[in-house]
């Protein structure tokens, strides 16, 4: 049963939950600054049902913890694999790069004077951005059925087509893990500075997850799925 209630202070939702962060902006809930009030006093301060609120918090909080829960079994085959990975992990990326976007732009605008990194840390994740979005749509439309129909039909013609794919994702993955090991080395292991508001604590806990499930994405790709195609070759 969820802990969350009327009374849970707002930042502490959005520590909790960092996805409740989007919620908040839409309804224009202050989190950073003026977080520190429970949710009922929050909503009714902007004429908003609480309940209603609460509701959509609790939904949330369910689909971050299905997020969490949903691992692939070992013995998963090709297509299932495939199917776990757009699931799971194209599907945050769709979700998380445009929603984290507006707090990256924020942080390096409001705290870039004194804290130059945050400009590298914009500059990275627009790369990051770009490239993860770019890939997985070249996975969903091109290499991803290509994969999938070499399953079907393991012919030496299906897998000639196939390896210079493979290879070229696997690049791509050491690229953006490169940038993400440069995310964590110039903000310390995503650990803000003494006094940093909620809107930078938000940005570098988002930037951590981001990491963990790219990561993971890239594992399950390169060890699981492309060794499953090697081995058929």
């Amino acid at each position: 049963m969820s802990q969350i209630t009327l009374h849970t202070l707002v930042a502490d939702i959005v520590t909790a939950i960092p996805e409740t962060a989007d919620l908040f902006r839409k309804l224009r809930i202050d989190f950073c600054c003026g977080g520190k009030i429970p949710l009922e006093e929050a909503a009714r301060n902007l004429n908003l049902d609480g309940e209603q609120v609460l509701s959509k918090i609790l939904y949330i909080e369910q689909k971050h913890k299905d997020y969490a829960e949903h691992q692939p079994a070992a013995e998963l085959d090709e297509k299932e694999l495939i199917n776990h990975i757009q699931q799971k992990h194209h599907a945050y990326l769709r979700e998380e790069l445009p929603q984290l976007t507006p707090y990256i732009t924020k942080v390096a605008r409001v705290h870039g004077e004194n804290h130059p990194h945050l400009l590298r840390v914009q500059e990275i994740y627009g790369l990051l951005k770009r490239e993860l979005l770019e890939h997985t749509e070249d996975e969903d439309q091109i290499v991803f059925p290509l994969i999938m129909h070499f399953a079907d039909h393991p012919t030496a013609e299906a897998a000639e087509a196939l390896k210079p794919h493979v290879m070229e994702l696997e690049g791509e993955h050491e690229h953006a893990g490169d940038l993400l090991k440069e995310l964590r080395k110039i903000t310390c292991d995503f650990e803000p500075p003494a006094g940093a508001c909620g809107t930078y604590r938000l940005v570098y806990q988002r930037l951590a997850q981001l990491e963990k499930d790219t990561f993971e994405h890239i594992h399950l790709e390169n060890n699981v799925l492309f060794e499953k195609v090697r081995a058929a070759m």
